[in-house]
């Protein structure tokens, strides 16, 4: 099966691993192009899930190591998945919202966080790192393949689409602590750029909230930061 290191420009992209792989061919099969195997893997019971569910579905299976050696180096690494690159489209509902976010590990940590979470739509407002790349996927766990993402040109575009949704920007300027804000749905939570955060202008919108912490630190890691707002935002829902 023909593969070439990933380039944003690409129509595919690559999942990562045994894991990753499983999770795209369970909840979004149709946006599998391909599975390739490493003559070393040998895991009969992954093996035979895949044989299933790339049978049900028409998916192509090659056994093959050129592959390996120029989409991922990991010794680790025994299955890979070509992924149809498909457009997002998020709809009404809860939201979580990334203003620039620049790292891939971090994008893909938030997304595994959101699925965890149970909030499966996610706004993306550019600049902004590119969410179809292989390291946000792994970096996701394959969680991508249980979210919706879509990329707006500008906020303003974000809040036309959903001016119901109340907007709670994390950030310092005029807010309120986490753990003194009800959090209303349909809602979105807003988080900025890695180093610089949110743009002041977004102490205008909705209410801002910020998390409480020693002053240790100066700041929580984004990943963190989300997932502690995802919690906060979503407790009582679960259990």
């Amino acid at each position: 099966m023909k593969v070439s290191r990933y380039k944003k420009e690409d129509q595919v992209t690559y999942a990562l691993g045994a894991t990753v792989v499983m999770e795209f061919l369970i909840n979004r099969p149709e946006t599998v192009a391909g599975v390739i195997l490493h003559p070393r893997f040998d895991s009969e019971a992954t093996i035979e899930k895949i044989d299933e569910i790339t049978k049900k579905y028409g998916i192509p299976v090659s056994t093959e190591e050129k592959a390996f050696n120029i989409l991922s180096q990991k010794e680790n690494c025994f299955v890979i998945g070509v992924i149809r690159k498909i457009k997002g489209e998020i709809g009404k509902g809860n939201h979580v919202v990334l203003v620039n976010p620049s790292n891939a590990g971090n994008f893909g940590t938030i997304v595994r966080s959101c699925a965890g979470f149970g909030i499966k739509q996610i706004a993306v407002i550019p600049p902004a790192v590119d969410h179809f790349d292989p390291k946000t996927i792994r970096a996701s766990m394959g969680a991508e393949s249980r979210v919706d993402i879509e990329v707006f040109d500008t906020f303003e575009d974000y809040s036309r689409r959903f001016p119901e949704n109340n907007y709670y920007p994390f950030m310092l300027d005029g807010s309120v602590l986490l753990q003194k804000t009800e959090i209303k749905e349909p809602f979105s939570l807003i988080f900025g750029n890695e180093a610089t955060g949110l743009p002041k202008d977004f102490s205008e919108i909705g209410q801002p909230v910020r998390i409480e912490h020693t002053d240790n630190i100066d700041s929580l890691n984004l990943p963190i930061a989300a997932s502690i707002a995802l919690y906060e935002a979503t407790k009582g829902v679960f259990g």
